[in-house]
C-alpha cells in the first residue's frame, strides 16, 4: 500500500479532552512513518479545528505530566493559550485538498465517540477508523447498549434510567423511586460519558442527591445501576466482518472503583493480563465480547467491559467503548500486544480496516 495520509483527530469538546490528546500522542508515536503521513488536527474545547503548528505543538505536550502536577482547569488554560491568535492554522474541512486519505479519530466521549464526527467524515467521503455512525451512537449511550445487549441474550446489571427533566421537575419522587429499587452500594453515572467521568458509587442514601445533581449537570440521561461485586474485566475486539477477541484483561482498582484519577493520574490500579479467571470463563468472555460487538454493529475496534460476579461466576456486560484509550496504561493496546499485535501493527490494521469497503 502506498504512503497514506492519516488525519489524526484529537482533543474535542468532551470532558475527556486531555485523555484524547494523550491517546493521540501514542498513536502518532507508533504509526509506521514509512507507510503513513500523520496530519494532526486538534479540536479545541470550543469546537475550533486546528492543523499545522498549533496541532503539532499540542500533540507534543506532556499532558500526563501536567495533570499530575496541576489542575485540569490550569491545563485547559494552557491549551487555550496555544490556540489564541492562531487563525492561520484553522482547518477549513477541505480534507481532499489537504491530501487526506483516511481519518483516525481519537476522540473520547461526546462529540467524538458518539457518531457526530463519524457523520461529518461520511459527508466529506473520508474513510475513518472504528465504528460507523449508528454503532458509535448506540455504544456511547449506556442505556441503548444495555437494551441491545439484552435483546442479544447478554446479561447486564439491574438498572433504571433517569431523565434530567424528570429529576429537575420532581427530584424527591425520583429519589424515592431509587430507594425502593436499590440498596447501597450502587452507582449513579451519566449515560453518555466515559473515562469514569461523573460516576459516583453510593454507599449511603445521604450521598444520592449530590451524585444525581452532578450527573445531571453532565448529561441529560442518567443511569442508576446495581453494583456488581466481582472482577472487572475487559476484552479488546478488532476487525470488521470477522472480528477477533483478545484474552480478557482484569483491572484491580486502587480505590473503591476504577475512577478517572485511578486511570490517568496516580495509576494505582493493577492490570492483570490475562485476567485471573479460569479457562472456561475466559473463553466465554471472548464469545460474549464478539456477540456484543456484532449486536451493536461495531466495526474496526471496540473494548468490551464486563464483570465476573463473585460467587456465581456470572458474566455481566458493563459497557462498550468504540474508541478505547490508547495511552501507555490503556488496556486495549496492551491486550492487543498480548495477542501478538504490537502498537504499530495495530495502527496499521485499523487504517486498513477503515479503507475496506463496507458491504452494500
Amino acid at each position: 500500500m502506498p504512503n497514506v495520509t492519516v488525519a489524526l483527530l484529537f482533543g474535542g469538546k468532551s470532558s475527556e479532552h486531555e485523555i484524547s490528546i494523550i491517546s493521540a500522542k501514542a498513536v502518532s508515536a507508533h504509526a509506521d512513518r514509512d507507510s503513513y503521513t500523520i496530519f494532526p488536527i486538534y479540536i479545541s474545547r470550543d469546537g475550533r479545528w486546528f492543523k499545522g503548528k498549533t496541532a503539532r505543538e499540542i500533540l507534543e505536550l506532556d499532558i500526563t505530566g501536567l495533570l499530575k502536577n496541576q489542575t485540569i482547569e490550569t491545563t485547559n488554560r494552557q491549551l487555550l493559550a496555544l490556540t489564541e491568535n492562531r487563525d492561520e492554522d484553522l482547518f477549513d474541512f477541505n480534507f481532499h485538498q489537504e491530501g487526506i486519505d483516511v481519518a483516525f479519530p481519537v476522540l473520547h466521549g461526546a462529540n467524538g465517540e458518539d457518531g457526530k464526527v463519524q457523520g461529518l467524515l461520511e459527508v466529506f467521503a473520508i474513510p475513518y477508523t472504528g465504528c460507523n455512525v449508528q454503532s458509535s451512537s448506540m455504544t456511547m449511550d449506556k442505556d441503548i447498549t444495555k437494551i441491545c445487549a439484552m435483546q442479544a441474550g447478554i446479561a447486564v446489571a439491574e438498572y433504571m434510567t433517569v431523565l434530567r427533566p424528570d429529576y429537575l421537575n420532581n427530584h424527591s419522587a425520583i429519589i424515592e423511586a431509587i430507594k425502593k429499587l436499590f440498596v447501597p452500594p450502587f452507582f449513579v453515572k451519566p449515560a453518555n460519558l466515559g473515562s469514569s467521568v461523573g460516576i459516583a458509587k453510593i454507599h449511603s442514601f445521604d450521598e444520592l442527591e449530590e451524585a444525581l445533581d452532578e450527573a445531571c449537570r453532565l448529561d441529560i440521561k442518567i443511569l442508576v445501576e446495581k453494583a456488581i461485586e466481582g472482577r472487572e474485566v475487559e476484552v479488546a475486539v478488532l476487525g470488521n466482518e470477522q472480528p477477533i477477541a483478545s484474552v480478557p484483561g482484569e483491572i484491580e482498582p486502587g480505590g473503591d472503583f476504577y475512577d478517572f484519577t485511578d486511570k490517568y493520574i496516580d495509576g494505582s490500579a493493577r492490570l492483570h493480563i490475562p485476567a485471573r479467571v479460569d479457562a472456561d470463563t475466559s473463553e466465554c468472555l471472548q464469545e460474549e465480547a464478539i456477540k456484543a460487538f456484532r449486536a451493536l454493529g461495531c466495526r474496526g475496534m471496540s473494548r468490551i467491559d464486563f464483570f465476573v460476579e463473585n460467587g456465581t461466576g456470572n458474566i455481566i456486560l458493563n459497557e462498550i467503548n468504540s474508541i478505547p484509550g490508547f495511552t501507555s496504561i490503556s488496556m486495549y493496546p496492551m491486550l492487543m500486544e498480548h495477542a501478538g499485535i504490537g502498537f504499530t501493527e495495530l495502527v496499521d490494521r485499523l487504517v486498513r480496516f477503515a479503507l475496506e469497503k463496507s458491504p452494500a
